[in-house]
């Protein structure tokens, strides 16, 4: 299978470094015009939906905050020259700084500065979304320069009433059942940590707006947990039709593939995640699912249960280099991206062609030969593993078992399975 992804997805990973490269300069928080600007610049690659959700609306146990917004920020000594600056990269402000325009000495101003000791010129990614505070973040080595002595400090942003926004994007389906990939837009600067899981989102919707699949495919882009909280609170009534998910995050960083397992940990995402994960041979990941993490947790929260698991390279907190200013752009690889698309492109093809059939001639087995079926493998080279394929596919059409338990007990290649569920239905031998 490794092989049809790489082939249908070629030269996409380029496409998708520059898409990152793109996004990230701006600010993004879980409100705010960063977040309006990189749906702006999404909406150029797929159509889509843009929600506002205004400041105090009730969202199950939470409710939507206050917008922030910010203009400028800096740390300046007595010569006038800023030592820290919101304009060099956004991670330097501390995610909802409330403003500040104040004069104060370094030993003041030490406890609202933020470092990494162990890495002392990567600058860390810090926030403070429900606890109104002021900060900067910085390299050590910039902190351990900064002499004594007086600092003009400035944070121009407001809080102020506003809105959440979020936004989806919609491929149709045959049915109205869907399946949801959602990935979180809240993220500054990081390039692995948000902006990957982004590229890879929108070239899937690409991707499969170019077919005609037969699940509906819901994208949706949103901030981090309360984002995600919002959707749900907002889509109540469709959440029956949610039948498979998939969160996508940290998606091009050079590290092997982990799949995360839904709270079921049964799903049927799980397992075509698990098939097709050990059918490419790729190195890779599974592991349990946890209460923690990015979004697959509200999703899966047990008043919801959905059938949602989470894809990503390495896994959050998992590489040195996460929620840090060294989560750039060159952390990120296009090979990576390309590979984490070709693997949601296979298993959404596993997805949509997970039938269950009913033999219609059940009692021994049916003659092949006489339908064609075996002169149709003439010359093939994998002619005897399409012929095991008929056979299993026949024995397994009861009506209870799918082509990916076909796959699974057979150890046939899903793609051969489900081509040999083609043929015998042209020939009238099994039914949908």
């Amino acid at each position: 299978m490794t092989a049809v992804g790489e082939q249908m997805t070629t030269g996409a990973g380029e496409e998708m470094h520059a898409l990152v490269e793109r996004l990230y300069p701006l600010c993004r928080s879980i409100t705010g015009d960063g977040v309006r600007a990189t749906l702006k610049i999404v909406g150029e690659y797929v159509p889509l939906q843009v929600h506002e959700v205004p400041t105090g609306t009730q969202v199950l146990d939470w409710t939507v905050p206050q917008e922030w917004n910010i203009r400028d920020a800096y740390v300046a000594d007595s010569s006038g020259r800023r030592v820290v600056d919101f304009a060099a990269s956004s991670l330097h402000v501390l995610g909802y700084s409330v403003p500040v325009s104040r004069t104060m000495p370094l030993s003041e101003l030490r406890a609202h500065l933020h470092t990494l000791p162990d890495h002392p010129n990567w600058v860390p990614y810090r926030t403070s979304y429900y606890k109104p505070e002021w900060g900067f973040c910085l390299a050590q080595e910039t902190l351990d320069a900064m002499p004594d002595g007086e600092y003009e400090v400035r944070v121009d942003s407001t809080l102020a009433d506003g809105h959440l926004t979020y936004a989806e994007h919609v491929v149709p389906g045959q049915v109205q059942d869907e399946v949801i990939v959602s990935c979180h837009v809240c993220h500054p600067s990081l390039a692995n940590d948000n902006l990957a899981g982004i590229a890879v989102a929108t070239f899937l919707a690409r991707a499969l707006a170019q077919q005609t699949p037969y699940y509906t495919y819901r994208f949706i882009y949103a901030p981090g947990t309360i984002g995600a909280i919002t959707w749900l609170a907002r889509n109540a009534e469709r959440v029956e039709r949610v039948k498979h998910g998939l969160v996508l995050a940290c998606a091009g960083d050079p590290g092997q593939l982990t799949y995360k397992q839904s709270r079921r940990g049964d799903a049927e995402i799980d397992r075509v995640m698990r098939h097709v994960l050990a059918a490419s041979e790729r190195p890779h990941r599974v592991n349990e699912f946890t209460p923690y993490g990015y979004d697959e947790r509200q999703y899966c929260s047990p008043g919801f249960d959905l059938g949602v698991g989470s894809l990503s390279r390495t896994p959050y907190a998992g590489y040195l280099e996460y929620h840090t200013s060294a989560d750039n752009p060159d952390f990120v690889s296009p090979d990576a991206m390309e590979d984490t698309l070709a693997v949601c492109r296979e298993a959404f093809a596993v997805l949509d062609g997970n039938r269950r059939y009913v033999n219609l001639s059940p009692y021994g087995e049916p003659q092949l030969g006489r339908r064609g079926l075996y002169d149709s493998l003439g010359g093939r080279s994998d002619a005897k593993q399409a012929e095991m394929a008929m056979l299993w596919v026949l024995s397994l059409s009861d009506g209870e078992h799918g082509l990916l338990d076909v796959a699974e007990r057979s150890g046939l290649p899903f793609d051969t399975v489900a081509a040999a569920a083609d043929a015998l239905h042209g020939a009238g031998l099994i039914k949908a």
